[in-house]
């Protein structure tokens, strides 16, 4: 009976030391997946030099690994600023951004959780860089000079976050938007220039009308001055009737059944009448 027992109390011991030993297996050791960076602390310490992707040995029971996903993320975060001429400027900007898989240890200690990096770090720095783009031009150059204010941004935003770890990939300008006085003056200042161009318009083309009128009449006096020449010179009796017969056609009149043609050599304007005429 004695035996028994001791049998299967040695048993119930054997299994629970295979227990204890898996259960420090898996307590002992961490993978870190590709795109992840951890960060070993024991008994609450953080210590140096963070744990890339691989297998990793940890104190059993005594420590944790915080594990940071360094892919690349992505927040839209809002800013206001005011422009240098005192313009009230709003914009959305969407950041992609990573952490510095070198310095997530960094990032553990003083930030914490990439809730406390976005909300106490990358919101209110850039908030900060677009003060800076925006002060160093007008509210209309902003908006003329788009790319350039996206510009002075990155510069000053990449530089604020690389000290805090945090690398900076890419940023866009979602919304850009100012004040309603603004916008209705911007909205004036279109209409004056339409109004503008319309006046210039009609101007050219009363010079151009203008013009076109003084060339007409440069060249029917060309063409009197032409046909004067004609009839003094030789044949241009001859000229003047033909003359007077097609302006009689092309009035849609009947040609008369008359035609006299004074004696007088010195006349050369033919006489038309209808005989009908005369008969009366």
């Amino acid at each position: 009976m004695n035996s028994q027992a001791s049998i299967n109390w040695q048993s119930l011991l054997g299994g629970f030391i295979i227990a204890l030993i898996v259960l420090i297996g898996f307590n002992s050791f961490v993978i870190v997946n590709p795109g992840q960076a951890g960060v070993l602390s024991i008994l609450g310490k953080a210590r140096d030099g963070a744990l890339l992707e691989g297998l990793h040995f940890k104190p059993p029971f005594v420590s944790t690994v915080d594990i940071y996903d360094v892919t690349v993320q992505k927040f839209e975060v809002p800013a206001q600023s005011s422009t240098k001429d005192l313009q009230d400027l709003s914009a959305s900007f969407a950041i992609n951004f990573r952490l510095d898989p070198v310095q997530v240890v960094d990032i553990r200690r003083k930030q914490g959780t990439l809730q406390n990096i976005v909300s106490k770090i990358i919101a209110p720095q850039t908030q900060e860089s677009f003060k800076i783009a925006a002060a160093k031009r007008t509210v209309e150059q902003a908006i003329t000079q788009r790319s350039e204010l996206k510009q002075d941004f990155d510069n000053a935003l990449g530089e604020r976050l690389e000290k805090y770890g945090i690398i900076v990939l890419d940023t866009s300008v979602v919304d850009l938007t100012f004040s309603p006085e603004f916008a209705r003056a911007v909205e004036e200042k279109q209409i004056a220039e339409q109004r503008a161009q319309r006046a210039v318009y009609i101007a050219q083309e009363a010079e151009q009308q203008a013009q076109a009128d003084i060339n007409r009449a440069k060249g029917k006096a060309e063409a009197q001055r032409l046909l004067a020449e004609t009839l003094k010179a030789q044949g241009g009796a001859l000229v003047l009737q033909k003359e007077a017969i097609e302006s009689w056609r092309e009035g849609g009149a009947q040609m008369p059944r008359v035609l006299v043609i004074s004696g007088d050599s010195k006349s050369n304007v033919p006489f038309l009448f209808n005989i009908s005429d005369v008969q009366q």
